[in-house]
């Protein structure tokens, strides 16, 4: 791990993300959200008030589960769907996709409760996650609500990374630049 970082502003707040190899030639910043409430719910707020006419908000697990908790309450404490990385024993009638992320090293599954599967169906389904750069994570949320039979109305995160800054379908708050490997912003 390197000792650089990248400083951004987000949801009116600074912050410093370490610059993480992924590569010889690529670096990425790293955004956790895991233990900042501030940015948390700054970062909810902002995606609310950008947020089209929903009936059910869904994320991945796990970076995505502070945001959408966060959004779900601000919400009126309404009820949001988890996909998780491993079929749970409490889970009945699992769907499941694989994917694979920029930020781990191998493929995953990611797995959706058939009772929430259930009651997305028919519903209008905005898709959250922190970040969204290879679109992979998305696709494979996308997989599942459909499969579900929900309708998927929106697809937000806190930040876009890379080709997912130039999607058009994709509600963000800000961009994070790939960096090569001295630290220096790509593009």
């Amino acid at each position: 791990m390197s000792d650089m970082v990248y400083r951004m502003n987000i949801a009116g707040l600074d912050r410093e993300l370490p610059l993480c190899p992924i590569s010889d030639k690529l670096m990425i910043g790293a955004f956790v959200i895991f233990g900042d409430p501030e940015l948390t719910t700054a970062c909810a707020k902002e995606l609310l008030e950008r947020c089209p006419e929903h009936d059910v908000l869904i994320t991945a697990e796990s970076k995505g589960i502070p945001l959408i908790c966060e959004m779900a309450r601000m919400s009126g404490n309404e009820r949001y769907v988890l996909a998780r990385k491993s079929p749970k024993l409490y889970m009945r009638d699992v769907l499941t996709v694989q994917v694979r992320s920029i930020t781990t090293d191998h493929q995953q599954t990611l797995c959706l409760d058939g009772n929430d599967a259930a009651y997305m169906k028919g519903k209008r389904v905005v898709i959250v996650d922190d970040v969204i750069s290879t679109g992979e994570s998305l696709h494979a949320l996308e997989e599942l609500v459909e499969r579900a039979g929900g309708s998927i109305v929106g697809r937000m995160a806190i930040l876009a990374e890379g080709d997912a800054t130039e999607r058009d379908d994709l509600i963000y708050l800000e961009k994070l630049p790939l960096f090569d490997n001295e630290g220096h912003p790509l593009g």
